[in-house]
């Protein structure tokens, strides 16, 4: 199912600003928030799909490509393989805490808000991805090796070197956050800050695992299969999620960002969605008409060269172009029409082109619309 415009879905133009766009989100946030509405899957549907809007459109780079090439930009329709979105409340609430100004915690703490250990992040990967032609058209299957940080096997990725090898952190009893209270003139001012002890963790390690040295990740290699829909260019950036470097001792994983380069045909220029192609005639083969190939991007075929067919003239062939990634339709074939002349000739062919011109069809004629222009020409003059 094909996802609603982020625009639409928090209720601004194209043109909004951030100032905009942040209290749209506020808006719907508080609206939708899962403590205000508790059991009502669509009211966190709709708490998650503004937080996925806001998170593209708040960001200038990601806005720009969104503008551009739509859902696709960002990875498409969900459940495709790539995509931007949120895979839980805590992610919300890590990212857009503050939006709330206050009115809600975290998930859960309706109105108060509750301690949460530090939830670890991987580092995103970035890759780039070469296509030709072919492949952009059809959409391709890509399988690629990466060096990056994966769980150590060797502890799961605890860090530790067995399950008795980790305890609770006394300095914030596993809460992840310690609490200070500071008199002011105000009164007593509660603040709350990352566990210095644990970093976040709740937990600390006794005994370190040797082969990560507490890390819980090590470097290794892994085949990762891509799915590139048709229609992708130059430039664009796709988003793997999940399939970046492992988190230190546990969380999630970053994404896998990958750019994709198109390379260069040998006779076809791309122009967005059109195909180019460049026909060289000769000047028979234009006075007379014939039929000749040209290549597409799945082979060859004929198109037909009429008789008098002047040079510049463009064919167009529907449908042969590439297609839209947003599934939008397909772009044509446009074949501009060169006569090629000769740069020199044998006196047997010079007589001939002599008789041409003293014959009248040979004399250069033109057409309405030339007319038409010489004449505005010559009353503006």
């Amino acid at each position: 199912m094909s996802k609603k415009d982020y625009y639409e879905v928090l209720g601004v133009s194209k043109s909004a600003s951030k100032d905009e766009l942040k209290k749209a989100y506020r808006k719907l946030a508080i609206q939708y928030h899962p403590d205000k509405n508790p059991g009502d899957k669509a009211s966190e549907d709709k708490f998650k799909e503004a937080a996925e809007a806001y998170e593209v459109l708040s960001n200038d780079e990601k806005r720009a490509k969104y503008d551009r090439f739509g859902h696709q930009a960002m990875g498409g329709n969900a459940g495709g393989g790539y995509g931007g979105g949120f895979s839980n409340m805590e992610d919300i609430f890590s990212n857009f805490g503050d939006i709330f100004g206050g009115h809600f915690g975290g998930f859960g703490g309706f109105g108060g808000g509750q301690s949460r250990q530090r939830v670890n992040k991987g580092t995103n990967l970035r890759v780039k991805v070469r296509l030709n032609l072919s492949e952009i058209a059809n959409g391709v299957e890509k399988k690629i090796k990466v060096n990056k940080y994966v769980p150590c096997t060797h502890c799961n990725g605890s860090g530790a070197k067995d399950s008795h090898s980790k305890s609770t952190c006394t300095t914030c009893n596993g809460a992840g956050q310690v609490t200070r209270v500071q008199r002011t003139i105000l009164g007593q001012v509660q603040t709350a800050s990352i566990c210095p002890t644990c970093d976040g963790e709740g937990k600390i390690i006794t005994h370190k695992c040797s082969h990560c040295n507490g890390e819980g990740v090590t470097k290794a290699e892994e085949v990762i299969t891509l799915q590139i829909p048709a229609g992708v260019e130059e430039g664009m950036q796709l988003s793997v999620s999940g399939k970046g470097n492992a988190a230190r001792r546990g969380g999630v994983n970053g994404d896998l960002l990958v750019l994709v380069e198109e390379e260069a045909h040998l006779e076809l220029i791309r122009d967005g969605n059109s195909l180019l192609y460049n026909l060289f005639v000769s000047v028979p083969d234009a006075i007379l008409g014939s039929a000749v190939e040209i290549p597409t991007i799945d082979g060859k075929v004929k198109v037909k060269i009429d008789p008098g067919t002047q040079s510049g003239k463009i064919l167009r062939l529907k449908g042969k172009g590439l297609p839209d990634v947003n599934r939008y339709g397909t772009g044509d074939l446009l074949v501009k029409i060169n006569v090629w002349i000769p740069k020199a000739i044998n006196k047997e062919e010079r007589k001939v082109f002599e008789k041409w011109v003293k014959s009248e069809s040979f004399k250069p004629e033109p057409t309405s619309e030339e007319k038409g222009f010489f004449q505005r020409m010559k009353e503006y003059f």
